[in-house]
């Protein structure tokens, strides 16, 4: 009996759905026994500050400062081995050139690259971009799935039998795993949705194009998914732009974690970057934006005209439950972390106008402006917040994601792409660093029970 088949799934959902009500039935914590045992949950305390858990070099999130024994909350910063990322993007923008390659350096090796040193690492890179022989036919197009996140983290887990040193978790034979990751998951996620596109759409084509030596990661990006191979320098700039700022975002994210966790173990590097994908994919981390595009495409089919008025009579009708989703959430709006503001947003909103002027689209660019005003303003008077709600990065990424033609399926693996520089270099510092397994502590509060025969329950 083949119980993939969705006609005998069905015979069995009745029966499962009752276990299933049995499983909450008897796991059910109230909310006062975390209280009672002072149990952080989600590794975060009452004011959503973490709980420090290990120490890092790479990078670092700050949104606090401690100002004569008052914590108070500053415009956010987010900084790569010490430098600001803005900087980062701001030197390389104005001396016209690619700066991932370069941000990749700096998170591995922890120092910026001059000329020579930049050169002969993106060579490296150019040099591991192809995939292993008839990988795209044996194991991308063998078995697409509807999921760009399931399909990248099953090529990576595969790559483990094209490695001829697997398992070795030498310093040195994990960089040189984690540079051709970084070098070959572009490719991969784009040869996927190809893939997936032939399979699942009614498009009926099948392009795959090879890349080029002398392009960076963007411009590698845009030519193999599109057919004509043709994109615009400031297409290729902006999608640079955005993968720096996904780059890394401190230790204790959760995908960012889980390579720790995992390298914890002593597992092997691809195991270790399967995990990470199969934690980026979940929708409260890596899979915000595309609920933000989904919010905006609702916004531009409800409200007549995008005047300040009518966008701010429907933003509240979303934030009282009565329009959208009705859960009551702006999505793009505010962060876990950033309070005062996400310097990554502030960032990719000047290049989302750049791009929105090229492309035509200023009136939906001004629209995502008057949205994060609207949000910002109503959920401070309806809650009572002291301070501005501000937009986060996945606000504006979709935005831009869209204006360059990227389908959403491949949001999240972009996503991914970027940040496997940040977890590769996380990998490495556990590594060094680490030693001991991660091992947190779970309180158990259930009652000791006497065994029960099975004739007498």
């Amino acid at each position: 009996m083949n119980f993939y088949e969705a006609n005998e799934i069905v015979k069995y959902t009745h029966k499962i759905s009752e276990l299933a009500k049995i499983a909450a039935a008897n796991n059910n914590i109230e909310t006062d026994m975390y209280e009672k045992y002072d149990v952080k949950r989600g590794l975060r305390d009452k004011n959503g500050k973490g709980v420090l858990c290990g120490l890092t070099e790479i990078s670092e999130v700050t949104s606090w400062e401690n100002k004569e024994g008052v914590r108070t909350p500053v415009p956010g910063v987010l900084c790569y081995r010490g430098y600001n990322v803005k900087d980062i993007v701001r030197n390389c923008i104005k001396e016209q050139r690619f700066g991932f390659e370069e941000t990749v350096y700096l998170l591995l090796f922890g120092k910026l690259p001059n000329e020579k040193e930049l050169c002969e690492f993106c060579e490296l890179l150019s040099d591991f971009r192809q995939v292993p022989k008839n990988f795209v036919r044996d194991v991308i197009m063998k078995s697409p799935s509807k999921d760009m996140m399931n399909m990248l983290a099953r090529c990576v887990l595969n790559l483990y039998s094209y490695d001829p040193d697997p398992d070795n978790v030498s310093l040195t034979n994990v960089l040189r795993q984690s540079l051709q990751l970084i070098a070959q998951l572009p490719m991969i996620s784009a040869y996927s949705y190809r893939s997936y596109r032939y399979y699942n759409t009614n498009d009926g084509s099948l392009v795959i194009h090879k890349p080029i030596g002398e392009y960076s990661t963007a411009q590698n990006i845009l030519h193999i998914l599109r057919k004509d191979s043709s994109f615009t320098d400031l297409e290729a700039k902006v999608l640079d732009v955005c993968l720096i700022l996904h780059a890394d975002h401190g230790g204790g994210n959760a995908s960012t974690f889980t390579t720790h966790l995992a390298t914890s173990t002593g597992t092997d590097t691809y195991s270790s970057m399967a995990a990470s994908l199969g934690s980026l994919k979940g929708p409260k981390h890596g899979g915000a934006n595309i609920k933000v595009m989904h919010m905006f495409e609702n916004i531009k089919e409800n409200v007549k005209n995008f005047s300040e008025k009518n966008v701010y009579d429907y933003v509240r009708k979303i934030l009282n439950k009565k329009a959208f989703d009705r859960t009551g959430l702006v999505y793009g709006i505010g962060h876990a972390v950033y309070s005062v503001s996400d310097p990554r947003a502030e960032v990719l909103k000047i290049y989302a106008g750049k791009l929105a002027a090229e492309k035509g689209r200023e009136e939906e660019f001004n629209l995502y402006n008057t949205v994060a005003k609207a949000a910002s303003e109503l959920l401070c008077e309806q809650k009572n917040l002291s301070k501005p709600v501000t937009p986060n990065v996945d606000f504006y990424s979709g935005f831009v994601y869209s204006m360059l033609n990227l389908p959403d399926a491949l949001y999240t693996p972009l996503f991914a792409v970027a940040r496997i520089a940040g977890w590769s270099a996380h990998r490495m510092e556990e590594l060094v660093c680490g030693g001991k397994i991660i091992r947190p502590a779970y309180e158990c509060v259930i009652d000791r029970r006497d065994y029960v025969p099975i004739s007498k329950r």
